[in-house]
């Protein structure tokens, strides 16, 4: 995908990797930039179209498909992760109807709103920003990852739902980040720009799945180890 024929919307686009993507594809020089959040007066970027969307609200996502006819490239970017500690803790079932409404169910809101519109537009691309977590649970990632698993098997009954029209899925897998969402988690983090860029020239590419730091790439190739990573450690 040429990114100077792009005209791309961002769901999330007021900070993080969202507000990275905006920079990285402004650099690239696309057509034309939708940049979304719940509060559109949020996005402090300049030389964008903000558009009010809350991701689960599905008229939300269907207004802004309206808004943004002429887009060819959808990036399912919003995402959030509320603090719980354990599955079976007070308040964890909560916190998972939440994170599957936005980081899953969002995700398909968005996805259905715009297919009718990349597909008038040629077909174009919809990349899904996932995590390395969708794979595994680390520590008391319980919830998050459930919803990014979630979003996993979306995305992949996407692409074959899209392929016919000529759409490209591109599922995009990493580690922590270095943004206001992981700012209590002690660990190594990349830097929101360096995804970015990974993602921009996965798109060129065409890929349909984009592992984008070493950690997404460690885990995945842990999948079929002898124990797999999902398994987690092994009973003493």
């Amino acid at each position: 995908m040429k990114l100077q024929d792009t005209t791309v919307l961002i769901t999330g686009a007021n900070r993080g990797i969202g507000a990275a993507l905006v920079n990285a594809f402004q650099k690239a020089g696309v057509r034309k930039i939708y940049a979304t959040a719940r509060n559109p007066e949020s996005i402090k970027i300049e030389g964008v179209t903000a558009i009010q969307l809350d991701v689960t609200n599905p008229d939300h996502a269907i207004a802004a498909a309206k808004i943004a006819g002429d887009v060819n490239l959808v990036i399912n970017n919003a995402g959030i992760s509320t603090p719980t500690a354990a599955l079976l803790d007070a308040g964890a079932a909560a916190a998972a109807r939440a994170q599957f409404e936005t980081n899953a169910l969002g995700t398909l809101a968005v996805s259905a709103a715009f297919a009718p519109v990349l597909k008038a537009n040629g077909g174009g691309g919809l990349v899904n920003i996932l995590s390395a977590l969708s794979w595994a649970v680390v520590g008391n990632s319980g919830v998050y990852s459930a919803s990014k698993a979630a979003a996993w098997a979306i995305t992949n009954g996407l692409r074959n739902d899209l392929r016919a029209q000529g759409t490209t899925v591109l599922g995009v897998h990493f580690g922590y980040v270095d943004t206001d969402m992981t700012s209590g988690v002690d660990a190594p983090k990349s830097d929101p720009a360096d995804i970015a860029a990974a993602i921009l020239k996965a798109v060129e590419n065409g890929d349909e799945e984009l592992l984008a730091d070493g950690v997404a790439q460690h885990v995945k190739s842990q999948l079929t180890a002898a124990r797999p990573i999902y398994l987690g450690e092994a009973a003493k």
